[in-house]
């Protein structure tokens, strides 16, 4: 029996494309607890979420992103909100 494990390096930043989709899962699940003990106009929280997805991905403009670089919490690259970098010859 083969077990395979993952080192995990805690010390380095996360990608912001994770950190992103973190935030977004987790402001779901908690619009969908608060309008099930609440109130159903949590919902909107819910679609907010989803619309600035949709709209980060035309357009490459995320706010969480540039939150999350100016805190120190993400590192550069993997963005999946960013444009990529041009690169020199």
């Amino acid at each position: 029996m083969r077990i395979c494990a993952y080192k995990v390096n805690l010390d380095l930043p996360m990608k912001t494309e994770s950190l992103i989709r973190i935030l977004a899962g987790t402001m779901v699940l908690l619009s969908l607890t608060l309008a099930h003990f609440f109130s159903p106009w949590w919902l909107l929280l819910a679609a907010f979420v989803g619309v600035n997805l949709i709209q980060s991905a035309f357009t490459g403009f995320c706010p969480p992103e540039i939150l999350f670089r100016r805190i120190g919490l993400a590192k550069d690259g993997g963005s999946c909100c960013g444009r990529p970098e041009k690169k020199e010859l």
